[in-house]
């Protein structure tokens, strides 16, 4: 996966002895990690969302990242659709294939154990994989997302900020703000959180429990589209783009798996100590870094930041 980079980081540490150059080199460093820590948030969101409705772990949020970026590219280039209609159209096509993959492949298998469960996911990650790669011209290729903001940076009090992080931080956190009021205040969002505590209840309540994993589905989905469509424009569209998804999983699990907040908290914390741990350290520290962060809290947090501590009566 590309990093993401700054645009003026192209110097080597230690390279100015001005506190105010130390500073500045310091903060976009920092801007840089929580953009893509923000993309890992995302994706995050996806595995909690669907442990927390099914109390299993989906491996397939990145290659459904991957096909929501394929999709925005499709709409743009293929059909020619303007690009907000693209972006629209890729979300809510995603949402549609999430929900019918939870129809037709996950619920005829629930009751299962959770480890037939991960691995039908991730098969269901290769078969995507390997769908998008049959396609001629395109699933071999890497492609770049045709956005407007492509490309374009802004100057701020010294700091140079790439237009395409800057929406990645504000589109995150206006999802997040949109989730958090339909979990708050919607019939629906209200049905989810009852259903994720505990199905058994929540069906004798009279909530619509296997409809309801189905909307979850979709909106896991949806929110991969999200995280790709903004990844997109920065790394590329190509097909194994959604290995980002193995830096994802730190994120959950450091937020803390049943945690929403917990995901894109995590995901900020695994992206700034990339980009931080990248930079100043020697090479090959950027790529263990996130997994040193979820062994030390494992270690000492072992439910994650937000995560619930549960007990078992025996």
């Amino acid at each position: 996966m590309q990093s993401f980079g700054s645009p003026v980081l192209d110097y080597a540490p230690g390279d100015t002895d001005d506190p105010r150059e130390s500073n500045l080199q310091f903060l976009q460093l920092v801007i840089s990690g929580i953009a893509q820590g923000c993309i890992y948030g995302l994706i995050a969101l996806g595995f909690v969302l669907i442990y927390k409705a099914t109390e299993t772990v989906s491996f397939v949020q990145g290659d459904l990242m991957m096909l929501g970026a394929f999709g925005g590219l499709a709409a743009m280039t293929m059909l020619d659709f303007p690009f907000w209609l693209a972006i629209l159209s890729a979300i809510a096509a995603m949402g549609v294939f999430g929900l019918v993959v939870e129809r037709l492949v996950i619920r005829p298998i629930l009751g299962q154990p959770q480890f037939t469960i991960v691995m039908l996911t991730i098969g269901i990650g290769y078969i995507v994989r390997g769908l998008i790669t049959m396609v001629p011209g395109i699933g071999t290729e890497t492609h770049t997302l045709p956005v407007p903001y492509k490309d374009v940076v802004l100057t701020v009090g010294g700091l140079l900020l790439s237009v395409e992080q800057v929406v990645v931080i504000g589109s995150t956190a206006l999802l997040c703000a949109i989730l958090y009021t339909v979990f708050r205040y919607s019939t629906v969002g209200i049905a989810m959180q009852a259903s994720s505590q505990n199905q058994l209840a929540a069906y004798y309540m009279g909530i619509p429990v296997k409809r309801l994993n189905g909307l979850v589905w979709a909106l896991a989905a949806a929110v991969a589209a999200v995280a790709g469509l903004l990844l997109a424009p920065i790394t590329f569209v190509h097909v194994n783009m959604g290995f980002i998804g193995l830096k994802a999983f730190p994120a959950a699990v450091v937020g803390g798996f049943g945690s929403l907040p917990g995901a894109i908290v995590g995901g900020l914390i695994i992206g700034v100590v990339e980009s931080l741990s990248g930079f100043y350290l020697p090479t090959g520290f950027k790529d263990v870094a996130p997994y040193i962060v979820v062994l030390a809290m494992l270690w000492f947090k072992p439910n994650g930041l937000f995560g619930e501590k549960l007990r078992k009566k025996v």
